[in-house]
């Protein structure tokens, strides 16, 4: 394991997380959904647009279904294979931060993906696909963080 290697590759993950939970908060931002502390910076009135998950264009909703699909299965392979991070994530509240997420996003997208008329049904298809294996991935992600942070300790 190269953490074992490198210690100060912790630093490193520590350092990084910030960016990772930006990725949600931009995800957030686009279809819409307000989150907790999402804009630190003030919006201008006209600046203010109606975009949701349901009306933006649809090759939008692929980029960032796409976008979150890879993150989502990232995030899970990393936790999978080097447990021993989530101590990391935890100092960054990721735990919270992760099931605030999915609370807002995952039924919006999903709700998405459902609605929109389609030209061709497989896209329907892999959009959903992916939405589901990102749910999945961000639902095993979060057992492996309750697990490591939680059970474990109690467990030794």
């Amino acid at each position: 394991n190269i953490f074992t290697q490198q210690p100060s590759y912790f630093g490193d993950l520590d350092e990084t997380l910030p960016t990772v939970l930006q990725v949600f908060s931009n995800i957030l931002q686009k279809c819409g959904l307000q989150c907790e502390g999402a804009s630190a910076e003030p919006q201008k009135l006209e600046e203010r647009v109606n975009v949701t998950a349901g009306n933006m264009p649809l090759e939008e909703l692929k980029d960032i279904v796409l976008y979150l699909c890879d993150t989502s299965t990232t995030l899970w392979a990393f936790l999978d294979v080097f447990p021993l991070a989530c101590q990391t994530f935890q100092k960054h509240e990721f735990c919270y931060r992760l099931a605030s997420f999915y609370e807002l996003a995952i039924p919006e997208l999903e709700s998405a993906i459902k609605k929109r008329r389609y030209e061709n049904n497989s896209v329907f298809a892999d959009l959903w696909r992916r939405i589901s294996h990102s749910r999945k991935k961000m639902i095993e992600a979060f057992h492996i963080l309750i697990n490591q942070v939680c059970l474990q300790p109690i467990l030794e």
